[in-house]
């Protein structure tokens, strides 16, 4: 069993800046990728960034340019920066791990979800 401590979010002016940090912990599992997924009222839940074990990354075209996403192996944890924000970047943003399940499956976990609000 995983299990993801999300925090950073907070109410922030339009331009202006956040950092979300997500820790994953628990026992025995590995760590394939790590993500941050956004849902806004009334929309579908869709991703924001990912990066892999190996360090690929992965942004919506929403994201591209003002979103950075990194990670700690050693501590299981993946952060976002988000510049210049936008009131559409106002969402629900979760945090997602895909973890090595048996030899050839993976398994997802979510975090509870932070708020983050863009507005002046």
């Amino acid at each position: 069993q995983v299990q993801l401590v999300e925090s950073g979010g907070g109410l922030v002016q339009p331009g202006g800046s956040l950092r979300l940090s997500c820790a994953a912990s628990g026992s025995g599992f590995s760590i394939l990728a790590m993500g941050w997924y956004r849902q806004a009222p009334g929309k579908q839940r869709e991703l924001v960034a990912s990066i892999t074990i190996g360090g690929m990354t992965n942004f919506a075209d929403s994201a591209k340019g003002r979103f950075t996403i990194s990670r700690d192996n050693a501590k299981n944890t993946v952060l976002l920066q988000m510049n210049n924000l936008k009131p559409e970047d106002t969402a629900v943003y979760y945090c997602k791990v895909t973890v090595l399940s048996g030899v050839f499956n993976s398994r997802d976990y979510w975090g509870q979800g932070t708020q983050v609000t863009v507005s002046s």
